[in-house]
């Protein structure tokens, strides 16, 4: 997996924030996950965590939404993309591999700063 699709990936918002970036209310948003559309992670004490790639979900369902689909409809789009999909071998990163990640970030943002 890529930087990129890691730091997407990373759960990291709560849901006040996703309400915020999206628009769409708590309860609206926990209706999506009970419908199995957005699946956030949850937290040490059980609260809910978003990632970049749930606030695209969110507003992609929000778009689906306006333009007159159901919520079955939007499952079934949503299962076509799951089957279509190529499964491709991904590498599984060990602590060796996030922690070289991390040092680069890190070493990104030092030089930045210096560059300001």
């Amino acid at each position: 997996m890529r930087e990129k699709e890691i730091r997407r990936s990373m759960p990291a918002f709560p849901i006040g924030t996703m309400m915020m970036l999206t628009d769409l209310t708590a309860r609206q948003i926990r209706y999506y996950e009970e419908q199995g559309l957005i699946c956030p992670k949850r937290s040490e004490t059980n609260r809910r965590l978003y990632s970049l790639n749930d606030i695209d979900r969110l507003l992609e369902i929000k778009d689906y939404l306006s333009e007159g689909l159901t919520i079955v409809a939007i499952k079934k789009i949503y299962l076509r993309e799951k089957e279509t999909k190529q499964v491709t071998p991904q590498k599984i990163l060990t602590d060796e591999d996030v922690r070289k990640i991390l040092y680069k970030e890190l070493l990104n943002q030092r030089e930045w700063r210096y560059k300001l």
